[in-house]
C-alpha cells in the first residue's frame, strides 16, 4: 500500500485478522545519517543535519511523522524533545505534539525539571506511556495494538538495540550529503550482516536522499 506522493512509504495500519492470520502493525525506524553511516557526531552533534534540509525533505519527514499511530523513543531522546517540541511552532510541531508517545526507560516514572506541566500539557509529553520491560516483549505488545505503525525516533542506543534484536520492520533513512569521519554509527552493534531490500529512494533539492528499506525476505 502506498500513500501521499512518496510511493515507497508503506502504511502498515490496523491490527487485522485475514483468513485466521493476525497481522500486526510495523515498527518503522526513522533516522538521519551521514554518507559514512553516522547518526550523530562523536559528542552527539546534530548540526550537520540542518545544513541540507529543504522544503521537500521536510514534507517527506512530516508525512512519516503524521501517519504514525505511536511515537517511540528512548529516555535521552525524550529529554531532548520535551525541551523543544511543546512550545515549537514549525511545520512538524503538530505532528510531534499531537501523537501519542511511549518512552523506553528502566525508570518507573519520568520527571523533567526544565519543562513545567502547563508547557507540555495536552501534548502527551508530560505523561507518555512508559515501557520498562524486556525490549522485544514491549515491542511485541505495541505491535499487537490497533493503529497505524509505531515510529521509532532513537536515540542511537535505542535504535541499535531495536536493530540488534531484529525488531525493525522498515527503515526510513535520510542520507545527508556530508561525511563525518567519526561519530555514533547506526549499525555498529550488528552480530552478523543484515540483508535489506530497497523499497524506495527519493532525492530532495537540498542533496538529501531518503532510502526506505525493509528486511530481505519480507
Amino acid at each position: 500500500m502506498t500513500f501521499g506522493t512518496y510511493p515507497g512509504l508503506s502504511q502498515c495500519s490496523l491490527l487485522t485478522v485475514v483468513e485466521g492470520v493476525v497481522r500486526v502493525r510495523d515498527l518503522v525506524l526513522k533516522m538521519s545519517m551521514s554518507l559514512d553511516g553516522f547518526v550523530a557526531g562523536p559528542g552527539g552533534e546534530l548540526d550537520w543535519q540542518f545544513r541540507s534540509r529543504s522544503e521537500d525533505s521536510t514534507d517527506w519527514v512530516l508525512q512519516t511523522l503524521s501517519q504514525a499511530g505511536l511515537h517511540a523513543m528512548g529516555r535521552r531522546t525524550y529529554d531532548g524533545m520535551i525541551d523543544y517540541w511543546p512550545t515549537a511552532s514549525g511545520p512538524m510541531a503538530a505532528a510531534m505534539n499531537e501523537s501519542p508517545k511511549v518512552v523506553f526507560t528502566r525508570q518507573e516514572t519520568l520527571h523533567h525539571r526544565d519543562v513545567t506541566p502547563s508547557a507540555a500539557e495536552g501534548f502527551g509529553w508530560d505523561s507518555p506511556r512508559l515501557a520498562n520491560g524486556e525490549l522485544a516483549e514491549e515491542i511485541r505488545r505495541l505491535k499487537e495494538e490497533p493503529g497505524d505503525y509505531v515510529l521509532a525516533h532513537g536515540g542511537s542506543l535505542f535504535a541499535r538495540s531495536l536493530i540488534r534484536s531484529g525488531l525493525v520492520d522498515e527503515y526510513r533513512l535520510l542520507i545527508h550529503p556530508v561525511a563525518l569521519g567519526r561519530g555514533l554509527a547506526l549499525f555498529a552493534d550488528l552480530g552478523e550482516p543484515a540483508d535489506l531490500r530497497l523499497v524506495d529512494a527519493t532525492a530532495f533539492s537540498g542533496g538529501v536522499v531518503a532510502h526506505v528499506y525493509r528486511p530481505a525476505g519480507t
